[in-house]
Protein backbone atom coordinates (compact mmCIF):
# COMPACT_ATOMS: atom_id res chain seq x y z
CA UNK A 1 0.00 0.00 0.00
CA UNK A 2 2.79 1.93 0.79
CA UNK A 3 4.37 1.62 -2.36
CA UNK A 4 1.51 2.48 -4.39
CA UNK A 5 0.66 5.26 -2.68
CA UNK A 6 4.02 6.73 -3.69
CA UNK A 7 3.73 5.85 -7.21
CA UNK A 8 0.77 7.40 -7.12
CA UNK A 9 2.38 10.61 -5.80
CA UNK A 10 4.87 10.50 -8.70
CA UNK A 11 2.36 10.06 -11.51
CA UNK A 12 0.22 12.95 -9.76
CA UNK A 13 3.61 15.05 -9.87
CA UNK A 14 4.59 13.76 -13.68
CA UNK A 15 1.08 14.66 -14.59
CA UNK A 16 1.08 18.23 -13.64
CA UNK A 17 4.85 18.37 -14.87
CA UNK A 18 2.95 17.57 -18.16
CA UNK A 19 1.27 20.95 -18.30
CA UNK A 20 4.25 22.43 -19.44
CA UNK A 21 5.56 20.90 -22.47
CA UNK A 22 2.03 20.27 -23.55
CA UNK A 23 1.13 24.00 -23.58
CA UNK A 24 -0.99 23.79 -20.62
CA UNK A 25 0.76 26.21 -19.00
CA UNK A 26 2.67 29.42 -20.80
CA UNK A 27 5.23 29.98 -19.09
CA UNK A 28 6.66 33.69 -19.37
CA UNK A 29 8.52 36.91 -17.61
CA UNK A 30 5.92 38.59 -16.89
CA UNK A 31 1.98 38.72 -17.30
CA UNK A 32 0.41 41.61 -19.24
CA UNK A 33 -0.29 44.44 -16.89
CA UNK A 34 -3.48 46.58 -17.44
CA UNK A 35 -2.27 49.81 -17.95
CA UNK A 36 -4.46 53.21 -18.69
CA UNK A 37 -2.86 53.50 -22.34
CA UNK A 38 -1.68 52.03 -25.46
CA UNK A 39 0.55 53.35 -28.42
CA UNK A 40 0.58 52.80 -32.00
CA UNK A 41 3.30 52.91 -33.89
CA UNK A 42 3.39 53.86 -37.47
CA UNK A 43 6.24 54.10 -39.76
CA UNK A 44 5.47 54.72 -43.46
CA UNK A 45 7.60 54.24 -46.13
CA UNK A 46 11.07 56.06 -45.82
CA UNK A 47 10.25 59.64 -47.56
CA UNK A 48 6.60 59.83 -47.19
CA UNK A 49 5.00 63.01 -47.13
CA UNK A 50 3.28 64.14 -44.01
CA UNK A 51 0.18 64.30 -45.55
CA UNK A 52 0.33 60.49 -46.42
CA UNK A 53 1.18 59.86 -43.32
CA UNK A 54 -1.64 62.00 -41.88
CA UNK A 55 -4.06 60.04 -44.16
CA UNK A 56 -2.93 56.37 -42.63
CA UNK A 57 -2.70 57.48 -39.49
CA UNK A 58 -6.59 59.29 -39.36
CA UNK A 59 -7.61 55.65 -40.58
CA UNK A 60 -6.33 54.02 -37.71
CA UNK A 61 -7.00 56.74 -35.54
CA UNK A 62 -10.71 56.35 -36.75
CA UNK A 63 -10.80 52.35 -35.98
CA UNK A 64 -9.07 53.60 -32.54
CA UNK A 65 -11.85 55.64 -31.31
CA UNK A 66 -14.19 53.29 -32.42
CA UNK A 67 -13.31 50.84 -29.10
CA UNK A 68 -16.24 51.35 -26.57
CA UNK A 69 -13.03 51.71 -23.69
CA UNK A 70 -11.23 54.54 -25.48
CA UNK A 71 -11.61 57.73 -24.04
CA UNK A 72 -8.71 59.53 -26.15
CA UNK A 73 -6.96 58.70 -29.27
CA UNK A 74 -4.09 61.44 -29.54
CA UNK A 75 -2.32 61.68 -32.64
CA UNK A 76 1.14 62.33 -33.22
CA UNK A 77 2.64 63.23 -36.72
CA UNK A 78 6.12 63.57 -37.63
CA UNK A 79 6.84 63.88 -33.92
CA UNK A 80 7.62 61.53 -31.71
CA UNK A 81 4.90 60.92 -28.04
CA UNK A 82 5.59 61.81 -25.13
CA UNK A 83 7.23 58.77 -24.12
CA UNK A 84 7.89 56.92 -20.85
CA UNK A 85 10.87 54.58 -20.01
CA UNK A 86 9.26 52.23 -22.45
CA UNK A 87 10.14 54.56 -25.30
CA UNK A 88 13.13 55.95 -23.80
CA UNK A 89 15.06 52.19 -24.69
CA UNK A 90 12.88 52.25 -27.78
CA UNK A 91 14.40 55.57 -28.51
CA UNK A 92 10.79 56.87 -29.25
CA UNK A 93 12.56 60.48 -28.72
CA UNK A 94 13.99 60.10 -32.31
CA UNK A 95 10.90 59.51 -34.21
CA UNK A 96 10.83 63.22 -36.02
CA UNK A 97 10.48 61.98 -39.78
CA UNK A 98 7.58 63.07 -41.65
CA UNK A 99 6.82 59.52 -42.55
CA UNK A 100 6.91 58.35 -38.89
CA UNK A 101 3.38 58.56 -36.59
CA UNK A 102 2.58 58.09 -33.32
CA UNK A 103 -1.14 57.05 -31.35
CA UNK A 104 -1.80 57.44 -28.14
CA UNK A 105 -5.02 55.39 -27.05
CA UNK A 106 -6.11 56.61 -23.74
CA UNK A 107 -8.76 54.13 -22.19
CA UNK A 108 -11.69 54.78 -19.54
CA UNK A 109 -11.45 53.79 -16.02
CA UNK A 110 -10.10 50.14 -15.00
CA UNK A 111 -13.00 49.15 -13.09
CA UNK A 112 -15.03 49.66 -16.50
CA UNK A 113 -13.59 48.47 -19.35
CA UNK A 114 -11.36 44.83 -20.47
CA UNK A 115 -7.72 45.14 -19.10
CA UNK A 116 -5.29 46.61 -21.88
CA UNK A 117 -4.09 44.29 -22.90
CA UNK A 118 -7.43 42.34 -24.50
CA UNK A 119 -8.23 45.74 -26.37
CA UNK A 120 -5.22 45.83 -28.10
CA UNK A 121 -4.81 42.60 -28.82
CA UNK A 122 -8.57 42.76 -30.37
CA UNK A 123 -7.60 45.97 -32.61
CA UNK A 124 -4.35 44.63 -33.47
CA UNK A 125 -5.56 42.91 -36.70
CA UNK A 126 -7.86 45.71 -38.01
CA UNK A 127 -4.73 48.23 -37.54
CA UNK A 128 -2.44 45.46 -39.39
CA UNK A 129 -4.68 45.33 -42.20
CA UNK A 130 -4.54 49.87 -42.73
CA UNK A 131 -0.94 49.59 -42.53
CA UNK A 132 -0.59 46.58 -45.20
CA UNK A 133 -2.71 49.00 -47.43
CA UNK A 134 -0.70 51.48 -47.28
CA UNK A 135 2.79 49.90 -47.24
CA UNK A 136 3.71 50.90 -44.10
CA UNK A 137 4.92 49.05 -40.82
CA UNK A 138 3.05 49.38 -37.25
CA UNK A 139 3.18 47.94 -33.82
CA UNK A 140 0.78 48.10 -31.07
CA UNK A 141 3.05 48.90 -28.01
CA UNK A 142 1.76 48.27 -24.71
CA UNK A 143 3.81 49.32 -21.77
CA UNK A 144 5.47 46.38 -20.17
CA UNK A 145 4.88 45.67 -16.52
CA UNK A 146 8.67 44.67 -16.02
CA UNK A 147 12.41 45.51 -17.56
CA UNK A 148 11.14 47.27 -21.35
CA UNK A 149 12.99 45.92 -24.27
CA UNK A 150 12.73 46.58 -28.12
CA UNK A 151 10.30 44.14 -28.61
CA UNK A 152 9.31 40.84 -27.45
CA UNK A 153 11.37 39.27 -30.30
CA UNK A 154 14.50 40.51 -30.84
CA UNK A 155 16.69 39.39 -33.36
CA UNK A 156 20.79 40.59 -33.34
CA UNK A 157 22.08 39.58 -36.77
CA UNK A 158 25.72 39.67 -36.85
CA UNK A 159 28.30 39.44 -39.63
CA UNK A 160 31.66 40.28 -41.25
CA UNK A 161 30.27 43.13 -43.59
CA UNK A 162 26.64 45.38 -44.21
CA UNK A 163 25.44 43.35 -47.07
CA UNK A 164 25.47 39.96 -46.17
CA UNK A 165 23.79 41.37 -42.58
CA UNK A 166 21.48 43.16 -43.86
CA UNK A 167 20.50 40.50 -46.46
CA UNK A 168 19.64 38.13 -43.77
CA UNK A 169 17.65 40.60 -41.95
CA UNK A 170 15.50 40.74 -45.01
CA UNK A 171 15.15 36.94 -45.33
CA UNK A 172 14.23 36.38 -41.75
CA UNK A 173 12.00 39.38 -41.70
CA UNK A 174 10.27 37.55 -44.74
CA UNK A 175 10.39 34.16 -42.78
CA UNK A 176 8.39 36.34 -39.62
CA UNK A 177 5.54 37.67 -42.09
CA UNK A 178 4.62 34.39 -43.20
CA UNK A 179 4.70 32.58 -39.67
CA UNK A 180 1.79 32.36 -37.97
CA UNK A 181 1.46 33.96 -34.11
CA UNK A 182 4.18 36.22 -34.97
CA UNK A 183 3.20 39.87 -35.15
CA UNK A 184 4.30 43.05 -35.26
CA UNK A 185 7.63 42.72 -37.41
CA UNK A 186 9.88 45.18 -38.12
CA UNK A 187 13.66 45.66 -39.05
CA UNK A 188 15.93 48.17 -38.31
CA UNK A 189 17.33 48.11 -42.18
CA UNK A 190 16.33 50.91 -44.11
CA UNK A 191 14.60 50.55 -47.42
CA UNK A 192 17.07 52.48 -50.03
CA UNK A 193 15.38 56.28 -49.60
CA UNK A 194 16.51 58.56 -52.58
CA UNK A 195 17.64 61.71 -51.83
CA UNK A 196 17.77 64.74 -54.47
CA UNK A 197 20.72 67.47 -54.19
CA UNK A 198 21.46 70.58 -55.42
CA UNK A 199 24.92 71.06 -56.26
CA UNK A 200 26.03 75.31 -56.81
CA UNK A 201 27.95 76.03 -59.28
CA UNK A 202 30.69 77.91 -58.29
CA UNK A 203 31.22 79.03 -61.62
CA UNK A 204 27.85 80.39 -62.71
CA UNK A 205 27.63 81.92 -59.09
CA UNK A 206 31.37 83.55 -58.86
CA UNK A 207 30.67 85.44 -62.79
CA UNK A 208 26.59 87.11 -61.33
CA UNK A 209 28.59 88.44 -58.35
CA UNK A 210 26.85 85.88 -55.67
CA UNK A 211 28.72 83.68 -52.94
CA UNK A 212 27.93 79.77 -53.36
CA UNK A 213 26.99 80.33 -49.89
CA UNK A 214 24.22 82.47 -49.89
CA UNK A 215 22.90 80.08 -52.87
CA UNK A 216 22.77 77.37 -49.93
CA UNK A 217 21.91 79.58 -47.71
CA UNK A 218 18.55 80.82 -50.05
CA UNK A 219 17.66 77.19 -49.92
CA UNK A 220 17.84 76.09 -46.71
CA UNK A 221 15.79 79.33 -45.37
CA UNK A 222 13.22 78.19 -48.39
CA UNK A 223 12.81 74.35 -46.95
CA UNK A 224 13.80 74.90 -43.16
CA UNK A 225 13.21 78.12 -42.51
CA UNK A 226 14.44 81.30 -40.53
CA UNK A 227 13.15 83.28 -37.46
CA UNK A 228 13.31 86.81 -38.09
CA UNK A 229 11.82 88.51 -35.23
CA UNK A 230 9.30 87.94 -32.24
CA UNK A 231 5.80 89.00 -32.44
CA UNK A 232 3.95 90.29 -29.61
CA UNK A 233 0.07 89.13 -30.18
CA UNK A 234 -2.75 90.17 -27.60
CA UNK A 235 -4.24 86.81 -27.47
CA UNK A 236 -0.89 84.90 -26.77
CA UNK A 237 0.49 84.35 -23.59
CA UNK A 238 4.03 83.69 -25.15
CA UNK A 239 5.96 85.63 -28.04
CA UNK A 240 5.28 84.01 -31.14
CA UNK A 241 8.06 83.69 -33.72
CA UNK A 242 8.28 85.00 -36.89
CA UNK A 243 9.58 81.87 -39.44
CA UNK A 244 10.16 82.64 -42.92
CA UNK A 245 10.01 79.87 -45.56
CA UNK A 246 7.79 78.37 -48.31
CA UNK A 247 4.57 77.58 -47.96
CA UNK A 248 3.97 73.99 -46.36
CA UNK A 249 2.53 72.68 -50.55
CA UNK A 250 5.65 73.86 -51.95
CA UNK A 251 8.38 72.26 -49.42
CA UNK A 252 7.48 68.81 -51.17
CA UNK A 253 8.95 68.79 -54.12
CA UNK A 254 12.58 70.70 -55.52
CA UNK A 255 10.69 73.23 -57.94
CA UNK A 256 9.72 75.74 -55.83
CA UNK A 257 13.24 76.16 -53.87
CA UNK A 258 14.86 76.40 -57.75
CA UNK A 259 12.63 79.51 -58.31
CA UNK A 260 13.83 81.22 -55.41
CA UNK A 261 15.18 84.47 -56.91
CA UNK A 262 18.66 85.89 -55.63
CA UNK A 263 19.87 89.34 -56.59
CA UNK A 264 23.10 89.19 -58.94
CA UNK A 265 25.93 91.95 -59.31
CA UNK A 266 24.05 93.59 -62.11
CA UNK A 267 20.45 93.94 -60.14
CA UNK A 268 18.77 91.13 -62.24
CA UNK A 269 16.88 88.12 -60.54
CA UNK A 270 18.38 84.88 -60.57
CA UNK A 271 16.97 81.83 -59.33
CA UNK A 272 18.63 79.30 -57.42
CA UNK A 273 17.85 76.78 -60.20
CA UNK A 274 20.20 78.69 -62.51
CA UNK A 275 23.28 78.64 -60.15
CA UNK A 276 22.94 74.72 -59.21
CA UNK A 277 22.52 71.65 -60.58
CA UNK A 278 20.83 68.46 -59.02
CA UNK A 279 22.17 65.13 -58.29
CA UNK A 280 19.86 61.78 -57.50
CA UNK A 281 21.47 59.54 -54.79
CA UNK A 282 20.40 57.47 -52.37
CA UNK A 283 20.65 58.91 -48.40
CA UNK A 284 23.29 57.17 -46.29
CA UNK A 285 21.26 54.27 -44.03
CA UNK A 286 22.23 54.57 -40.21
CA UNK A 287 24.79 52.00 -39.03
CA UNK A 288 23.83 50.46 -35.54
CA UNK A 289 25.95 48.65 -33.15
CA UNK A 290 25.75 46.67 -29.56
CA UNK A 291 28.83 46.32 -27.68
CA UNK A 292 31.14 48.24 -30.27
CA UNK A 293 29.90 45.42 -33.05
CA UNK A 294 28.03 46.26 -36.13
CA UNK A 295 24.32 44.29 -35.85
CA UNK A 296 21.15 44.47 -37.58
CA UNK A 297 18.11 44.20 -35.75
CA UNK A 298 14.44 41.90 -36.47
CA UNK A 299 11.66 42.85 -33.96
CA UNK A 300 8.15 41.27 -33.96
CA UNK A 301 5.78 40.67 -31.08
CA UNK A 302 3.90 37.31 -30.20
CA UNK A 303 0.30 36.46 -30.56
CA UNK A 304 -1.98 33.48 -30.75
CA UNK A 305 -2.91 31.43 -27.76
CA UNK A 306 0.93 31.23 -26.29
CA UNK A 307 2.30 34.95 -26.04
CA UNK A 308 5.49 33.81 -25.07
CA UNK A 309 9.22 34.34 -26.31
CA UNK A 310 9.97 30.58 -25.17
CA UNK A 311 7.71 28.88 -27.24
CA UNK A 312 8.43 30.97 -30.65
CA UNK A 313 12.22 29.89 -30.10
CA UNK A 314 11.32 26.68 -30.11
CA UNK A 315 9.04 26.78 -33.47
CA UNK A 316 10.97 29.09 -34.98
CA UNK A 317 14.64 27.68 -34.09
CA UNK A 318 14.80 25.03 -36.85
CA UNK A 319 12.25 26.82 -39.47
CA UNK A 320 15.58 29.65 -39.30
CA UNK A 321 18.20 26.47 -39.59
CA UNK A 322 16.53 25.19 -43.02
CA UNK A 323 16.12 28.96 -44.17
CA UNK A 324 20.06 29.31 -43.52
CA UNK A 325 20.68 26.04 -45.41
CA UNK A 326 18.66 26.39 -47.90
CA UNK A 327 20.03 30.14 -49.18
CA UNK A 328 23.60 28.25 -48.57
CA UNK A 329 24.25 30.30 -45.15
CA UNK A 330 26.56 28.91 -42.74
CA UNK A 331 24.66 30.62 -39.48
CA UNK A 332 25.74 30.68 -36.26
CA UNK A 333 22.63 31.04 -33.34
CA UNK A 334 23.48 32.26 -29.78
CA UNK A 335 20.76 32.15 -27.45
CA UNK A 336 22.43 33.51 -23.98
CA UNK A 337 24.87 35.75 -24.98
CA UNK A 338 26.30 37.76 -27.60
CA UNK A 339 28.23 36.19 -30.69
CA UNK A 340 32.40 37.05 -29.56
CA UNK A 341 33.02 38.58 -32.51
CA UNK A 342 31.30 39.67 -36.12
CA UNK A 343 33.94 37.26 -38.40
CA UNK A 344 31.13 34.70 -39.27
CA UNK A 345 27.27 35.62 -39.96
CA UNK A 346 25.80 35.07 -36.07
CA UNK A 347 22.36 35.44 -34.96
CA UNK A 348 21.10 36.34 -31.54
CA UNK A 349 17.98 35.88 -29.62
CA UNK A 350 17.41 38.62 -27.60
CA UNK A 351 14.49 40.70 -26.58
CA UNK A 352 11.64 39.43 -23.22
CA UNK A 353 13.54 36.16 -24.13
CA UNK A 354 17.10 37.08 -22.77
CA UNK A 355 15.04 38.83 -19.47
CA UNK A 356 12.93 35.39 -19.35
CA UNK A 357 16.40 33.07 -19.38
CA UNK A 358 18.00 35.52 -16.51
CA UNK A 359 15.58 35.70 -14.39
CA UNK A 360 14.60 31.82 -14.09
CA UNK A 361 18.47 31.36 -14.06
CA UNK A 362 19.25 33.34 -11.15
CA UNK A 363 15.66 32.47 -9.23
CA UNK A 364 16.95 28.73 -9.86
CA UNK A 365 20.61 29.33 -8.69
CA UNK A 366 18.32 31.27 -5.26
CA UNK A 367 16.67 28.02 -5.05
CA UNK A 368 19.53 25.67 -5.11
CA UNK A 369 21.17 27.89 -2.53
CA UNK A 370 17.56 28.16 -0.04
CA UNK A 371 17.55 23.94 -0.28
CA UNK A 372 21.31 23.91 0.54
CA UNK A 373 20.66 25.89 3.56
CA UNK A 374 17.68 24.44 4.70
CA UNK A 375 19.03 20.99 4.27
CA UNK A 376 22.27 22.09 6.57
CA UNK A 377 20.30 23.86 9.19
CA UNK A 378 17.95 20.61 9.17
CA UNK A 379 20.87 18.27 9.12
CA UNK A 380 22.46 20.04 12.10
CA UNK A 381 18.98 20.08 14.31
CA UNK A 382 17.86 16.37 13.34
CA UNK A 383 21.75 15.49 13.48
CA UNK A 384 21.15 12.96 9.97
CA UNK A 385 21.66 13.04 7.13
CA UNK A 386 18.70 11.42 6.09
CA UNK A 387 16.06 12.55 7.68
CA UNK A 388 16.29 16.01 6.16
CA UNK A 389 15.68 14.62 2.44
CA UNK A 390 12.27 12.82 4.00
CA UNK A 391 11.76 16.84 4.95
CA UNK A 392 12.29 18.23 1.81
CA UNK A 393 10.53 15.41 -0.19
CA UNK A 394 7.27 17.27 -0.38
CA UNK A 395 8.85 20.28 -2.16
CA UNK A 396 8.48 18.83 -5.22
CA UNK A 397 4.52 17.63 -4.70
CA UNK A 398 3.46 21.70 -4.57
CA UNK A 399 3.73 21.31 -8.21
CA UNK A 400 0.92 18.83 -8.09
CA UNK A 401 -1.35 22.19 -7.19
CA UNK A 402 0.45 24.92 -8.63
CA UNK A 403 0.15 24.09 -12.64
CA UNK A 404 -2.74 22.88 -12.51
CA UNK A 405 -3.94 25.76 -10.90
CA UNK A 406 -2.34 28.05 -13.03
CA UNK A 407 -4.32 25.59 -16.01
CA UNK A 408 -7.26 26.19 -14.23
CA UNK A 409 -7.25 29.96 -14.15
CA UNK A 410 -6.13 30.42 -17.44
CA UNK A 411 -3.01 32.38 -15.87
CA UNK A 412 0.97 32.06 -17.24
CA UNK A 413 3.53 30.41 -14.96
CA UNK A 414 5.75 33.30 -14.81
CA UNK A 415 8.66 35.08 -12.54
CA UNK A 416 6.09 35.91 -10.07
CA UNK A 417 4.91 32.44 -9.92
CA UNK A 418 8.59 31.46 -9.42
CA UNK A 419 9.01 33.34 -5.91
CA UNK A 420 5.82 31.99 -5.19
CA UNK A 421 6.43 28.06 -5.21
CA UNK A 422 10.13 29.43 -3.45
CA UNK A 423 8.12 30.75 -1.00
CA UNK A 424 6.48 28.04 -0.76
CA UNK A 425 8.97 25.69 -0.06
CA UNK A 426 9.51 27.39 3.43
CA UNK A 427 6.52 26.26 4.51
CA UNK A 428 6.35 23.16 3.22
CA UNK A 429 9.14 22.18 5.24
CA UNK A 430 8.08 23.79 8.46
CA UNK A 431 5.26 21.35 8.05
CA UNK A 432 7.04 18.51 7.67
CA UNK A 433 9.71 19.28 10.36
CA UNK A 434 6.14 19.06 12.87
CA UNK A 435 5.31 16.19 11.75
CA UNK A 436 8.88 14.62 12.20
CA UNK A 437 9.38 16.37 15.82
CA UNK A 438 5.60 14.84 16.03
CA UNK A 439 6.58 11.20 15.82
CA UNK A 440 10.16 11.56 17.42
CA UNK A 441 8.46 13.01 20.40
CA UNK A 442 5.82 10.09 20.71
CA UNK A 443 8.45 7.45 20.17
CA UNK A 444 10.54 9.02 23.07
CA UNK A 445 7.09 8.53 25.10
CA UNK A 446 7.05 4.87 24.22
CA UNK A 447 5.04 4.18 21.15
CA UNK A 448 5.93 2.47 18.43
CA UNK A 449 7.34 3.47 14.68
CA UNK A 450 3.73 2.67 13.09
CA UNK A 451 1.55 4.05 15.94
CA UNK A 452 3.76 7.09 16.50
CA UNK A 453 3.66 7.83 12.68
CA UNK A 454 -0.04 7.30 12.54
CA UNK A 455 -0.98 9.93 15.59
CA UNK A 456 1.49 12.57 14.25
CA UNK A 457 -0.16 12.51 10.62
CA UNK A 458 -4.17 12.76 12.37
CA UNK A 459 -2.80 15.18 15.58
CA UNK A 460 -0.70 17.00 13.83
CA UNK A 461 -3.12 17.52 10.40
CA UNK A 462 -5.18 20.39 12.14
CA UNK A 463 -2.06 22.82 12.64
CA UNK A 464 -0.85 22.05 9.38
CA UNK A 465 -4.40 23.32 7.72
CA UNK A 466 -4.98 26.19 9.61
CA UNK A 467 -1.48 27.33 8.09
CA UNK A 468 -2.81 26.66 4.70
CA UNK A 469 -5.87 28.06 5.37
CA UNK A 470 -3.92 31.62 6.57
CA UNK A 471 -1.78 31.19 3.45
CA UNK A 472 -4.80 30.83 1.30
CA UNK A 473 -6.88 33.98 2.64
CA UNK A 474 -3.51 36.44 2.78
CA UNK A 475 -2.83 35.47 -0.58
CA UNK A 476 -6.32 35.62 -2.06
CA UNK A 477 -6.31 39.47 -1.95
CA UNK A 478 -3.73 39.40 -4.83
CA UNK A 479 -5.20 37.03 -6.81
CA UNK A 480 -6.44 38.99 -9.26
CA UNK A 481 -4.11 41.14 -9.87
CA UNK A 482 -2.81 40.92 -13.55
CA UNK A 483 1.19 41.24 -11.99
CA UNK A 484 1.06 38.89 -8.87
CA UNK A 485 -2.02 36.94 -9.76
CA UNK A 486 1.02 34.47 -10.21
CA UNK A 487 2.40 34.34 -6.97
CA UNK A 488 -0.90 34.23 -5.26
CA UNK A 489 -1.92 30.62 -7.05
CA UNK A 490 1.25 29.47 -6.51
CA UNK A 491 0.92 30.17 -2.73
CA UNK A 492 -2.46 29.23 -2.86
CA UNK A 493 -2.67 26.27 -4.71
CA UNK A 494 0.38 24.83 -3.51
CA UNK A 495 0.27 24.95 -0.17
CA UNK A 496 -3.44 23.03 -0.37
CA UNK A 497 -1.67 20.49 -2.58
CA UNK A 498 1.85 19.90 -0.35
CA UNK A 499 -0.50 20.06 2.87
CA UNK A 500 -2.90 16.84 1.31
CA UNK A 501 -0.16 14.95 0.16
CA UNK A 502 2.63 15.54 2.82
CA UNK A 503 0.12 14.13 5.83
CA UNK A 504 0.70 11.22 4.38
CA UNK A 505 3.90 11.09 2.63
CA UNK A 506 6.58 12.19 5.07
CA UNK A 507 5.16 9.61 7.91
CA UNK A 508 5.24 7.11 5.18
CA UNK A 509 9.13 8.22 4.13
CA UNK A 510 9.72 8.44 7.26
CA UNK A 511 8.48 5.26 7.92
CA UNK A 512 9.98 3.59 5.42
CA UNK A 513 13.53 4.65 6.61
CA UNK A 514 13.32 3.86 10.21
CA UNK A 515 12.01 0.61 9.43
CA UNK A 516 15.05 -0.51 6.91
CA UNK A 517 17.37 1.49 9.37
CA UNK A 518 15.97 -0.94 11.99
CA UNK A 519 16.10 -3.90 10.03
CA UNK A 520 19.76 -3.23 8.71
CA UNK A 521 20.76 -2.58 12.59
CA UNK A 522 18.79 -6.25 14.03
CA UNK A 523 20.85 -8.08 10.52
CA UNK A 524 23.76 -6.37 12.05
CA UNK A 525 23.10 -7.45 15.90
CA UNK A 526 22.76 -11.13 14.35
CA UNK A 527 25.43 -11.54 12.52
Amino acid sequence: TRAWYLVATVLMLAAAMAFVPFKGVIIKMLPFDDKDDFEVVLNMPEGSSLETTRTAAGEMAAVLRALPEARRVISYLGVGAPYNFNGLVRHYFLRTNSDQADLVVQLTPKGRRRQSHAIAREVRPAIAAIAKRHGARVQVAEVPPGPPVLSTLVFEVYGPDDAKRDDFARRLKTLLEETAEITDVDTYVPSPEPLSRLIVDREKATLNGIAPASVAAAARIGLAGQTLDLAHMDDELEAVEINLRLAKDKRESLDAVRAIPLISRSGTPVTVGALTRETKTEANPPLFHKNLQPVSYVIADVGGRTESPVYALLDLKPRIEAMAQDAGIELETWYTRQPVDSSKLALKWDGEWQITYEVFRDMGIAFALVLLLIYGLVVAWFESFTIPLVIMAPIPLTLVGILPAHWAMGAFFTATSMIGFIAGAGIVVRNSIILVDFIGLRRREGMTLRDAVIDAGAVRFRPMLLTAAAVVCGAGVILFDPIFQGLAVALMAGEVASTVLSRIAVPVLYFMLENRRGSAGEAAHDD
